[in-house]
């Protein structure tokens, strides 16, 4: 069985608050972009491939190709999926897994995020475990805080760690979206180190209705200072999309990707070095 995990993007980015168990109090609007990985489930029937994580013995064989990522399976959020739900269900069987790696990883896209929610869903389909959409969101908190979203994989407006979501009806039909990521990778770790988390003036879910030309002076990303800071040319792949006839450019996530938001009568020229990813949508 096969299914294509797609990126996100974050329209706005706000960080509120340290929370005591170590996570932060966010709010942001998810809004899925199509560009896509794929992933593979197939039953394996010889059970010979044995991947130890957190301790447990796991029938699984893991693959990967496309970019390159670290297939160590005790870091790898697909095995993570498998490992959580094969406790909770010990019937599942052994699996084949391979994934073809498209989405650029460390970029704010949420591709290791989307890989792993495809994976909870991917099983809970193909072996009828029965699972129930807000059990879904539940596993997928336990992979990282983007996980959940990708259960619903509609634009939704959350909150709390971000599985706390709100359908959004959000219209950008007129428009197409240029993405840009510098090849360069960032520690969602490190970004949180980075910032002074403060509660903002007007919510994101307030500025979002407003006119998309409104949006440059409002709708911000907490994590753009530190990691313009760090990473100049942030800023300057910002201004040449803006100069590219962009109406709304931002990071999106914790970076390095940068997303505008483009009338698609404009014929965006794509004038970024080669080792850049570029993906018009």
């Amino acid at each position: 069985m096969i299914s294509f995990p797609n990126a996100k993007i974050n329209l706005g980015l706000n960080i509120i608050r340290k929370r005591e168990d170590g996570y932060h109090d966010l709010e942001t609007l998810f809004y899925p972009i199509m560009i896509k990985d794929v992933l593979e489930i197939v039953q394996n029937n010889t059970d010979c491939s044995i991947s130890k994580i957190n301790s447990s013995e796991l029938n699984l064989e893991f693959s990967c190709t496309g970019l390159l990522i670290n297939i160590d399976t005790s870091n790898n959020l697909c095995a993570k999926a498998y490992d959580f739900l094969k406790k909770d269900f010990p019937s599942l069987p052994s699996v084949k897994m391979h994934l073809h790696k498209n989405i650029p990883m460390g970029a704010g896209l949420g591709g290791g995020s989307a890989d792993g929610a495809f994976t909870l869903k991917l099983l809970n389909k193909k072996f009828h475990l029965g699972l129930s959409k807000e059990q879904l969101i539940n596993y997928a908190l336990q992979l990282g805080s983007d996980c959940p979203f990708f259960i619903l994989n509609e634009p939704c407006f959350a909150t709390s760690r971000g599985e706390v979501m709100e359908n959004i009806s959000i219209d950008l039909s007129a428009y197409q979206f240029i993405i840009v990521n510098p090849d360069i990778h960032i520690s969602t770790a490190w970004a949180f180190k980075n910032i002074i988390p403060s509660i903002p003036k007007k919510s994101i879910k307030e500025i979002i209705q407003q006119p998309i030309s409104a949006w440059k002076n409002e709708l911000i990303n907490d994590f753009e200072i530190a990691v313009i800071k760090e990473y100049p040319v942030i800023s300057e792949i910002k201004e040449q999309l803006y100069n590219a006839g962009a109406v709304y450019v931002s990071m999106s996530g914790s970076g390095s990707s940068i997303f505008a938001i483009i009338n698609k009568d404009n014929k965006f020229k794509n004038n970024f070095p080669e080792n850049y990813f570029v993906f018009t949508i």
